[in-house]
């Protein structure tokens, strides 16, 4: 089994393509995007299961320890906010699945679809995003773009090792069709608009 793996590895080692490629233009439809990215954001966010925190100017991490209503590990990605767990270069990826709450920071949202994007620098350990039970994601709203082609232009593509897009919490409704949150994933998702410092 090892040597069919190896051969199949060597096989895309020697016919990877090297060099920059330019990527295929894509256009943009900007003349539809609507003046206030973010609340465009809140509602495709809130349709997808997820829910926006609120602001608070006297205590900006307030909205977030209000969030976090379960006992259970706490994972911080993220230097506004101390969680009672820490990602070391020695956290494997399974080390995340007792965490109850993460706490991250997304590299920048998707006005019309609600996403957001993290890359290996938010999450630290890439099942950050998937194994814990809850996210608060902090969301700066300066890096809002107005849709997937415009998320396309972002240079997280081609400066990053990984990237994921999330919408929401996970969610199924194909048992009886009754929706139920958390079935592949986290259970809630929460977004707070704080500013990158």
């Amino acid at each position: 089994m090892s040597g069919s793996r190896e051969a199949i590895l060597d096989t895309i080692r020697k016919n990877h393509v090297q060099g920059d490629r330019a990527r295929p233009t894509v256009p943009l439809f900007d003349q539809a995007a609507p003046a206030d990215l973010k609340a465009l954001f809140q509602k495709s966010l809130e349709r997808m299961g997820g829910k926006m925190l609120t602001p608070d100017a006297a205590d900006p991490m307030a909205p977030v320890r209000q969030a976090i209503v379960k006992p259970g590990p706490v994972l911080s990605c993220v230097p506004e906010f101390q969680g009672d767990m820490q990602i070391t270069p020695q956290t494997k990826p399974t080390d995340i699945a007792p965490v109850e709450y993460a706490v991250l920071r997304a590299a920048f949202g998707v006005a019309e679809t609600g996403s957001l994007c993290f890359t290996e620098k938010q999450l630290l350990v890439n099942t950050t995003g998937f194994l814990p039970q809850h996210l608060v994601i902090l969301l700066d709203p300066a890096q809002i773009v107005f849709n997937l082609h415009n998320a396309y232009q972002r240079p997280e593509w081609t400066q990053a090792h990984y990237a994921v897009f999330q919408s929401g919490p996970s969610a199924t409704a194909d048992i009886e069709g009754v929706l139920v949150h958390g079935a592949q994933g986290v259970r809630s998702l929460s977004v707070l608009f704080h500013p990158a410092s």
